[in-house]
């Protein structure tokens, strides 16, 4: 799965004749599973129509300030735009606007958006050889690196001058190779193993009843996708669990019981670095199974149940444990509970949830938190969609790594 899926893409576009590239760029990066879109400068639209760019990208494209077309002048909101992406690109970047992003002359909407940009900026340089070589142009390279930007080498070859030599805007397959590559290399847990527990265990009482809960394994997957997107190989164990999960570096292990998540577990903890236990675990189970289905014959049923194993204490036991998050959904005395958990458990980290919040609990796709680490600290958190709440856990767990 390509480093670029979800990702928002601004593409800036200026007036070289490599423009033309930009339709196959485009194309890619969508196929990549990124939302494009693109801001032209004007003279760009003299080398590739606005209305090919937007049919591919399937977004509107901007060159000025206001809409042209529009009578009433609707503005172009050059900060909405910068902030929007969560990485920009220049291609081709002339000469010309490479001086301009130098000295900040923003005399276009392009320049504006870069200017207000807050995520990554790559830049394909594109210009004829003498104009490459020129030592402007380097000091200007120069310059674009060191206020952090990300120069995409050109490459050689016949230039539109007729001259061959350094100036070829890189193409767009190397452009995309040039990013991802980029991008991973500072993933912060790439070369990491993770583990993730998620969703119910359903103990069985005969063959078609058992005992369970409403957990629904969307919180456990959330935070699987988060550590993937760090870079992370993920061995994510679930319960029974309707929610899907598709990604190259996630392997899911589906297991039933208790006994099942914790053999599993316990199988998979070699070369883990860390070990995420969210899956709502039945404290209990049914001591005898019965073989055939319990007939209705009395007004009560009474069911002997053991204790199941407490896979995170197992795992908190360890000597070389590895880095160990928990969760705690709690009805009362929430804080209590939840240190008296983290020292018996001996966790890193422990989540804690509790179910008289306004979007906790289960089944829900907002979450409500809050992180204690092992020396009682807690930081608190607003209600947020369970891939924001995925995203502050996965944070966390990086800086106290030290990642």
């Amino acid at each position: 799965m390509s480093v670029l899926r979800g990702k928002k893409i601004l593409l800036g576009v200026t007036g070289g004749i490599a423009a033309y590239k930009t339709t196959y760029l485009v194309r890619l990066l969508v196929k990549a599973g990124a939302s494009v879109k693109v801001v032209m400068t004007p003279a760009a639209r003299d080398f590739v129509t606005p209305l090919s760019l937007s049919t591919l990208s399937k977004n509107p494209v901007v060159s000025h300030f206001t809409d042209e077309e529009d009578e009433n002048d609707t503005w172009n909101n050059h900060v909405e735009l910068g902030l929007w992406s969560d990485l920009m690109i220049i291609a081709p970047a002339t000469a010309n606007t490479l001086s301009k992003m130098v000295s900040g002359n923003i005399d276009n909407l392009l320049l504006a958006v870069y200017c207000s940009a807050k995520c990554p900026v790559y830049f394909a340089p594109a210009m004829d050889l003498d104009m490459y070589k020129h030592p402007s142009t380097q000091h200007n390279f120069d310059r674009l690196e060191a206020y952090g930007n990300h120069m995409i080498p050109s490459g050689e070859g016949e230039l539109a001058s007729g001259l061959s030599g350094k100036g070829r805007m890189a193409e767009p397959e190397e452009i995309i190779d040039f990013i991802q590559l980029h991008i991973e290399s500072r993933l912060p847990l790439k070369g990491r193993k993770c583990m993730v527990t998620a969703g119910p265990t359903h103990e069985r009482i005969d063959p078609v009843r058992f005992i369970g809960n409403h957990s629904s394994g969307k919180m456990g997957v959330a935070v699987a996708l988060e550590l993937a997107a760090k870079g992370s190989e993920v061995i994510l164990i679930m319960g029974p669990s309707a929610v899907n999960v598709e990604h190259e570096l996630i392997k899911r292990v589906d297991v039933t019981s208790a006994q099942d998540m914790y053999d599993a577990v316990h199988q998979n903890l070699t070369d883990i670095h860390v070990a995420i236990f969210s899956a709502a675990v039945a404290d209990y189970r049914p001591a005898t199974p019965a073989e055939q289905k319990i007939k209705k014959q009395s007004e009560t049923l009474t069911l002997d149940l053991v204790k199941n194993p407490d896979i995170l204490a197992s795992v908190g036991a360890m000597k070389n444990k590895p880095f160990l998050v928990g969760f705690a959904l709690e009805t009362e005395n929430e804080l209590d509970h939840a240190f008296a958990k983290a020292e018996k458990k001996q966790t890193d980290l422990l989540i804690l949830n509790s179910m008289r919040d306004k979007g906790a609990g289960f089944g829900k796709d907002t979450n409500k938190i809050s992180i204690i680490d092992k020396n009682k600290n807690v930081k608190a958190f607003d209600t947020k969609l369970k891939a924001e709440v995925a995203k502050d856990i996965v944070d966390e767990i990086i800086k106290q790594m030290g990642l």
